[in-house]
């Protein structure tokens, strides 16, 4: 069986770790999340310090970055031009980590912040916060807005549909040759919950989908076996399947076929 790092919060990646586990795959996850306190309340004990934790790639088969919030805009040399819910401690972990992974040259998967941890690792650049008409196919939208199904996935155009959990659907083109390509085909369907995207490429990283209005939607490493894309197939499979978009568990099942 294989092993997974799923470096992100116990608590915050039991998707993810429903998905791989359900395609036959075993994982270890972060501690949860040291709860947080008021300024009016003293902490009885000092919170975990993440960055004191530490794994090791030969304990594992491979490494799965989860989404989340985003990244500290000092780890990519800027200043907060819109980044919201961030987790330095946690940034810094996973970069660490993520280096460390691709020192051993195990497989990793990036998904929503974690293709953009990548970037950052290469020493790409995020767009911190998309303009409102890529918002408008990309972030989280409140559930009331979503639409009732349809028969055909092929009836989402260019203007997404919004899901009960508040993802959007949307068309995206996939580069010839690239996994999205020979996973999903030409144009995949596929699910979008940010706000922010990836924007100067990191050294090494190629671009293998984009969507209509160019965010980049999955790259993936010229020489390494690290790939990564801005959707998220945890929510595209099992029972948050749908119709209307590619199956995700293609995507979870391909990179375990990598390690």
């Amino acid at each position: 069986m294989k092993k997974l790092l799923i470096a992100g919060y116990a608590d915050s990646t039991l998707n993810y770790q429903n998905a791989f586990q359900r395609l036959g795959a075993s994982f270890d996850t972060l501690p949860p999340k040291a709860p947080g306190h008021t300024s009016d309340q003293r902490p009885t004990a000092p919170p975990l310090s993440l960055p004191r934790l530490s794994y090791c790639p030969f304990d594992y088969d491979g490494l799965v970055l989860p989404g989340g919030g985003d990244i500290a805009p000092a780890l990519f040399g800027a200043a907060n031009e819109g980044s919201r819910d961030i987790d330095e401690q946690l940034d810094c972990l996973q970069l660490r980590t993520l280096r460390d992974f691709i020192q051993a040259e195990k497989p990793v998967l990036g998904i929503c912040k974690g293709l953009q941890i990548i970037n950052v690792h290469f020493g790409g650049t995020i767009i911190q916060d998309l303009p409102e008409h890529s918002q408008l196919v990309h972030a989280y939208a409140a559930p009331e807005e979503a639409c009732p199904p349809q028969q055909d996935k092929d009836m989402c155009h260019k203007m997404p549909i919004v899901r009960k959990n508040g993802d959007k659907i949307h068309p995206t083109k996939a580069a010839g040759g690239t996994f999205p390509e020979r996973l999903y085909g030409s144009a995949p369907t596929t699910n979008s919950a940010h706000h922010q995207g990836v924007g100067t490429v990191g050294d090494g990283l190629l671009v293998a989908q984009y969507s209509h209005d160019f965010v980049i939607e999955a790259m993936y490493h010229e020489h390494l076996p690290i790939l990564g894309v801005q959707w998220h197939p945890e929510r595209m499979c099992f029972e948050y399947a749908d119709i209307r978009m590619e199956d995700g568990a293609v995507l979870l099942q391909y990179f375990l076929s990598l390690l």
